[in-house]
């Protein structure tokens, strides 16, 4: 998988990074460990925001002394980089975050130690984490609930466990349980190369052998579309993907159109849908929610389908936990391959927000930890 280091960011960002990088330094040359009167403990390095609107700050931080009864503490390798990290940090996200935080809540590493009530997971284990209750995960060790956890076999590589279940997850959701999905289908997908794009082309292609049409803002992005499997990948364009998706199908449409993106792309993708076809609403990329008339609905005989794994983890949470487990077997079974564009170290961290926000990533980015 490539990486990529951003060598020149906006100035926005460059004297925080300085000063946060020359304190990390000097961090690293003292111990992990402190003295607090007769009590030590131990030290661990966190990206951390101070202000709504400003860069993180990396810095070290004190571990949390107990456990809740359910609760586990890991040892953080990786950690996914999402645009709603960055929403919130920017105070965009509905909710003002409770400061100081630490965002990122998609992780993956290992198990250091348990909550007395926690009764599935063993030290050591090697571990995939969903965070939303208290994010965290832009940080050396974060605490999570055991509900929220999934073991992961030895193979799988930590950055691969850092871009796999949200996405995936979600997808699987939306195109098995809500759609049911099969391989007479054609599926079109919009923001084809995004993190949650990329993993419905993967899933309704490869898995499910479907034919994949995906949509995306670049060439180069449709290429990559096509080599994860899509039949064909299309830049965006309302009248080219309305007559492409026309003729692959026979004039019929598209049986299930895959929406991330929202805002103007979702009600032409609406145009494009078969009769009595299904229309996933599963993300916003666009950052605009449409409003859907109920006249763009009624002249058709669809179904709006709208998914959200958060939403599962409290109202069915049986499926929650086995959407994680089929996930992980998909990936272990080399049938799904997450695609990682680019990773950044900890003390990097605002350079990975700034290269999400100016949409040059494909599929997952991450920060790698330790």
């Amino acid at each position: 998988m490539a990486t990529c280091t951003i060598k020149t960011i906006s100035s926005f960002f460059i004297t925080s990074l300085n000063k946060s990088v020359l304190n990390h330094s000097l961090l690293r040359k003292q111990s992990l460990f402190r003295k607090n009167g007769s009590q030590t403990f131990a030290g661990y390095r966190a990206a951390v925001l101070k202000e709504i609107g400003k860069p993180l700050v990396v810095e070290e931080l004190k571990s949390e002394k107990k456990l809740k009864d359910s609760e586990v503490r890991i040892d953080v390798h990786t950690c996914g980089v999402n645009s709603s990290d960055i929403l919130i940090c920017q105070g965009q996200y509905g909710t003002q975050p409770k400061l100081p935080f630490i965002p990122g809540f998609e992780v993956c590493g290992e198990v250091k130690e348990l909550g007395p009530g926690v009764k599935n997971f063993r030290l050591g284990d090697r571990v995939i984490g969903l965070n939303k209750d208290k994010y965290s995960g832009f940080a050396e060790e974060c605490v999570m609930m055991e509900r929220d956890l999934w073991v992961i076999p030895q193979s799988m590589k930590f950055q691969f466990g850092a871009s796999l279940i949200d996405t995936y997850g979600t997808a699987l959701l939306g195109l098995q349980r809500r759609a049911k999905v099969s391989k007479e289908d054609v599926v079109l997908v919009t923001a084809a190369a995004g993190g949650l794009g990329l993993a419905a082309v993967d899933l309704a292609a490869n898995v499910f052998q479907a034919k994949v049409i995906g949509v995306c803002g670049t060439e180069d992005k449709a290429c990559l579309v096509r080599d994860k499997g899509a039949w064909a990948a299309l830049k965006y364009d309302p009248e080219h993907v309305y007559k492409k998706t026309m003729e692959v199908t026979n004039s019929k449409g598209a049986s299930i159109i895959f929406d991330a993106v929202g805002g103007d792309v979702f009600k032409e993708a609406l145009k494009c849908v078969a009769h009595e076809g299904k229309v996933i609403v599963a993300g916003f990329a666009s950052r605009q929610i449409p409003n859907v008339p109920t006249s763009l609905l009624l002249p058709q005989s669809v179904s709006l389908i709208g998914v959200s794994l958060t939403h599962y983890r409290e109202a069915n949470n049986e499926v929650y936990r086995q959407i994680g487990d089929n996930v992980i077997e998909l990936y272990d079974e080399r049938l799904i391959s997450p695609h990682v564009s680019a990773s950044f170290s900890l003390d990097q961290v605002n350079e990975a927000f700034e290269f999400l926000s100016l949409r040059k990533s494909t599929g997952k980015v991450i920060l790698s930890i330790r």
